[in-house]
């Protein structure tokens, strides 16, 4: 009945309702991973908080009540930093999180990379296609993770292996069919001793991701408007994002330009037919194919745009965790970790992990 009730706090419109608090919030998602809720009440409930809008309060109770259910490896961990792209993947942008991640970790911080496979509705392409695709894999095992994290000083982990509720309510968020809460939430399933580096929507929002994050107890970290909501900037026009620590915000222009890896256009994936109705860029083969042929290229070391653009999201992540004082600083420790083979040297100490 908990979802029941908190709908008709909700209101029918945005005039006639009101903001949960924080108690409320997060009884109704502790409710939903629980399993305690049938899936029409669910989708009736994402469905009115995507019509009326999250509040700071509502995400930091829905990340609370996801926390209390998740088993979440690295708690505590020395010079970790959680990278928290979304989870439903990308259809043109490839995923270049791993190589970005891998050349931040042989420059000296922690990575957990936090993603999902064929998260619907979209069903974009994630980090853990591009590891299948290069002969790696997501782990789904919190203890896992922690012991390649601290053998390897990199690890990926699925969110719905940390937090399996999050399989059972994927029939729901198919059916929907458009974002909800729930794609913001499943990001935020991270160990608060990180300092972190997420990625945002467009529009007016980097504010009010910026506001959860410092609630959750994160020292320091970065939320920035990458392509498709990721965290990897754009390398032919400006991005946005905001650097928090624990006593201050710090909003952040990126012109890659300054940086010296700006091009006139992206990196994309190889147009391809859409799919049938209810698969994505993930179910594609050889998407699959050329995102972890990117990745391979990256790491050995060729020149272009999917490179520069790993430089600059990999700067991020080294930023975020107070490696690098200035982005400036990080993109040329990354470019120094991948063209020493550093960051190849991490890939083949997973394969003995794996």
């Amino acid at each position: 009945m908990i979802l029941r009730d908190l709908m008709r706090i909700l209101g029918s419109a945005r005039r006639d309702g009101r903001n949960l608090t924080q108690e409320e919030a997060f009884r109704a998602f502790d409710s939903i991973f629980a399993g305690e809720q049938s899936e029409i009440q669910i989708g009736a409930f994402l469905i009115a908080l995507r019509w009326k809008g999250v509040s700071v309060e509502e995400l930091t109770a829905f990340a609370r009540a996801a926390r209390g259910r998740a088993t979440i490896p690295c708690a505590g961990m020395e010079d970790l930093v959680c990278v928290c792209p979304p989870h439903d993947g990308s259809e043109q942008a490839p995923p270049l999180e791993v190589a970005a991640s891998l050349a931040a970790a042989a420059s000296g911080v922690r990575v957990l990379l936090i993603s999902d496979r064929s998260v619907p509705p979209k069903r974009g392409l994630t980090a853990a296609n591009v590891l299948e695709s290069m002969g790696l894999s997501m782990t789904w095992d919190a203890a896992e993770a922690e012991d390649w994290v601290a053998r390897a000083r990199f690890a990926a982990i699925s969110a719905s292996g940390m937090l399996p509720s999050l399989m059972s309510l994927r029939r729901v968020r198919a059916e929907i069919g458009v974002r909800t809460p729930l794609a913001t939430v499943e990001k935020l399933i991270a160990p608060s001793s990180a300092s972190i580096l997420i990625g945002a929507q467009a529009g007016p929002v980097l504010g009010h991701a910026v506001e959860v994050l410092h609630a959750l107890g994160h020292p320091s970290g970065i939320a920035i408007q990458g392509r498709e909501g990721g965290i990897v900037p754009s390398i032919r026009r400006r991005a946005r994002g905001i650097e928090f620590t624990r006593t201050q915000q710090v909003p952040l222009s990126i012109e890659p330009a300054d940086f010296g890896v700006a091009s006139d256009t992206d990196p994309d994936l190889p147009l391809y037919c859409p799919p049938e109705d209810g698969y994505g860029a993930a179910d594609v083969p050889e998407l699959v194919k050329a995102a972890g042929d990117l990745t391979r290229a990256v790491l050995d070391g060729q020149t272009g745009g999917a490179r520069n653009a790993t430089l600059l999201t990999a700067a991020l992540i080294l930023k975020s965790a107070g490696k690098a004082m200035t982005i400036a600083d990080g993109v040329s420790m990354a470019s120094e970790a991948i063209d020493t083979g550093a960051a190849r040297a991490i890939v083949e100490r997973l394969r003995q992990l794996s």
